[in-house]
């Protein structure tokens, strides 16, 4: 029983700690209720009182509660005294209730009184008590209904054990008594060995305690602790204190320890404990594994970091830029690895960390450069015009979408190199060509950095040639062009691209033209007469450039033979009236045909010059303005004379060049000019010639 008063050292001393157990154990143990009963028996005779108490270890008591049955009673002191059968228990302050002591008064003859609680090593004492005691009293004892030998009314247990549990009672020669449960418990279980810090690191000092826990029923009992390293007595004196210090652990003190807690007759020792001493983990070294010299878009790289000293497990993180990528732990030491595909994002800044639970070390910071490979590059012409033209300055320009600098670029024209040129900091790149008649062809470009090298497809450039300016040249059959001979004019330009478009001009009004579509020159014929006398030229055009000859002069003689001169002159007054009268029926036709509305009326602007004799034209390439000859020959019966009508016919053109120069419009009315051509007859054979 605990006073309620009690001076100031003792409650100091109560407050101290309890020798052998830990603080966390001693709280433990102090948050239960504990209950006592005295006498020391849980069975009685009716008529019989029984004190129980009520304790809160280490701590005065100001409320108490008392439970019979679950039911509250209303005592509130730490002792109770009960004469009545059931099941008690108390409640200290706001602790947990205690453990429940059932209480029996019987009124049979005979009762075997045992104690309330056993433990091990007590000295246990079991009384078999007789209402009325008789002298001829026989008194046996058994346990689960094995006798027992013993003689007399009470029997001992030394050092009580685990072999001690069981149902005992006893009988004398006229009753037997009720039955009492033994069960032994342990003053306190097996020791644990902790060690304050758990992983020390080397050279840190560190704390052993063994750790166990006397039951609060035996709180008076003192318990002593030994400490041994490899099965050795670490102190030469055990002592009551439960805890060891280790001033500075070191590696080689990474060995197997016990300690040993007990009394005078029981001990109890820990099961082996290996102290982990911990070295810190050193500087990781982190390493870029990389199947080439530089880093490639799509290669897998092996991350490997590795301290060279420290307490495994390791764990080990990887870092990009801060952010951590992802974490391997390495149990028996050494290095760990991560692997990684990259991709463009994976330039920058790596490291590694290493910690075993102690203070983290970080690697030196490796940079790398994800090298991305050249797209397929394209390659652009810039030209000052439509057309490539020889002497412009065309501008290739080469660029990749993708890709690491620096870039090189190369040209190639029918994979002839032109020349390179570098971007530094990615980009395109240009490169200038003067053009001549000799760059017509394919071009294409090549784009490479460390990682490799791509192409463009290929693009064509026609470079063309203006043409020059064409030589005219006369053929005729002999040196002499009479009328009636078949002239030839060819026209040529030297240089210049085809197709080339050649026309020819007669006194400026255009004859005709040809087409060389595969380039050199182009030929005009026609027969002719003596109006052709004149001066000619020719022009050559292929779309980009004009260029006009000299000109040249043709001279046409007359006809050839020995008539005189005075028939012909008779012949061609007489035919030159007829023309006359003619022309005039003709005209007064057309006027009484304008007059009845048949035929348009004659345009006012008509220039005199429109009813002059023109020379005839002729064309071989249909779709210019054509000067095209009608003939009508009429022949007078036996006469030597023929009459020649020429009429000037007018078509549309279908299309037009601005270079070449064009006939003007004829709005007038058609004319008729007439040629008189002398035919041999018999007589005069012998010195005529046919016409030509």
């Amino acid at each position: 029983m605990v006073p309620v008063f009690m001076p100031l050292w003792a409650i100091l001393l109560v407050l101290g700690p309890v020798p052998g157990q830990s603080v966390s154990r001693q709280f433990t143990a102090a948050l239960k209720s504990r209950i006592s009963v005295q006498p020391p028996w849980t069975n009685y005779f009716s008529g019989d009182t029984v004190t129980l108490s009520c304790h809160k270890p280490g701590f005065l008591l100001y409320q108490i509660k008392w439970y019979h049955g679950g039911k509250l009673l209303s005592h509130n002191t730490n002792t109770f005294q009960v004469n009545e059968s059931g099941n008690f228990k108390c409640q200290a302050d706001n602790l947990l209730p205690s453990k429940s002591v059932h209480l029996e008064f019987s009124n049979a003859q005979l009762i075997l009184q045992a104690p309330f609680e056993v433990f091990e090593r007590d000295s246990v004492v079991l009384k078999c008590q007789e209402k009325k005691r008789t002298s001829r009293s026989n008194i046996t004892f058994y346990r689960n209904g094995q006798h027992l030998p013993h003689q007399g009314t009470e029997y001992h247990i030394q050092n009580a054990g685990l072999q001690h549990n069981g149902d005992y009672r006893c009988n004398n020669r006229y009753a037997s008594s009720n039955k009492v449960k033994i069960q032994v418990q342990e003053l306190f279980p097996r020791p644990v060995l902790l060690a304050r810090p758990s992983q020390p690191t080397d050279g840190s000092p560190v704390n052993l305690t063994c750790d166990t826990q006397l039951s609060p029923q035996k709180s008076n009992v003192q318990l002593k602790f030994c400490f041994l390293k490899d099965n050795l007595i670490s102190r030469q004196v055990c002592s009551q204190d439960p805890e060891y210090h280790i001033p500075a652990i070191r590696k080689e003190d990474s060995t197997s320890y016990r300690c040993k807690a007990g009394t005078s007759n029981i001990w109890k020792t820990s099961r082996p404990f290996q102290i982990p001493v911990q070295i810190p983990v050193s500087q990781p070294t982190l390493t870029l594994r990389t199947p080439r010299t530089q880093a490639v878009v799509g290669d897998m790289i092996e991350l490997h970091c590795e301290a060279p000293r420290g307490s495994p497990p390791i764990l080990y993180q990887f870092y990009h830029e801060n952010i951590i990528l992802g974490r391997h732990t390495a149990p028996s030491g050494g290095g760990a690895s991560f692997n990684l595909s990259l991709t463009a994002e994976h330039s920058g800044n790596y490291l590694c960390e290493a910690t075993n639970g102690q203070e983290a070390q970080r690697s030196v910071t490796i940079t790398l450069n994800v090298i991305v490979p050249v797209s397929h590059p394209g390659l652009t012409l810039r030209m000052p015009r439509t057309q490539a033209v020889v002497g412009d300055t065309v501008e290739l320009h080469c660029e990749v979408l993708t890709g690491s600098p620096p870039i090189q670029y190369q040209f190639y024209h029918e994979n002839v190199n032109l020349g390179n040129s570098s971007a530094l900091s990615g980009g395109g790149a240009s490169f200038n060509l003067f053009l001549t008649e000799e760059h017509s062809g394919n071009y294409f470009c090549e784009a490479s950095n460390v990682a490799g090298a791509q192409q463009s497809e290929a693009v064509s450039i026609k470079v063309i040639v203006p043409v020059s300016r064409p030589v005219l040249t006369l053929r005729a059959p002999k040196a002499q062009v009479v009328v009636g001979d078949v002239v030839e004019l060819l026209c040529e330009a030297l240089s210049g691209s085809p197709p080339i478009l050649y026309q020819f001009y007669y006194e400026n009004i255009t004859l005709g033209n040809s087409s060389a579509p595969f380039g050199g020159g182009a030929f005009f014929n026609f027969s002719v007469t003596r109006e052709h006398s004149g001066n000619y030229s020719c022009e050559a055009n292929n779309r980009l450039w004009a260029q006009q000859s000299d000109k040249v002069t043709l001279f046409v003689t007359g006809l050839t033979g020995d008539r005189s001169g005075s028939v012909a002159a008779g012949l061609t007054g007489v035919l030159l009236s007829m023309v006359v009268l003619a022309a005039g029926a003709l005209l007064f036709h057309c006027w009484l045909s304008r007059k009845a509305g048949r035929m348009p009326a004659s345009d006012p602007t008509r220039r005199p010059s429109d009813s002059e004799p023109q020379e005839p034209t002729y064309s071989n390439v249909s779709g210019w303005v054509e000067l095209q000859p009608v003939y009508s020959n009429v022949n007078s019966l036996g006469g030597d004379v023929v009459y020649s009508e020429v009429r000037r016919c007018t078509k549309e053109r279908p299309y037009a060049v601005a270079s070449v120069p064009l006939v003007p419009e004829n709005k007038g009315s058609p004319v008729i000019y007439t040629e008189v051509k002398v035919a041999c007859t018999s007589a005069s054979k012998p010195n005529c010639q046919p016409p030509q």
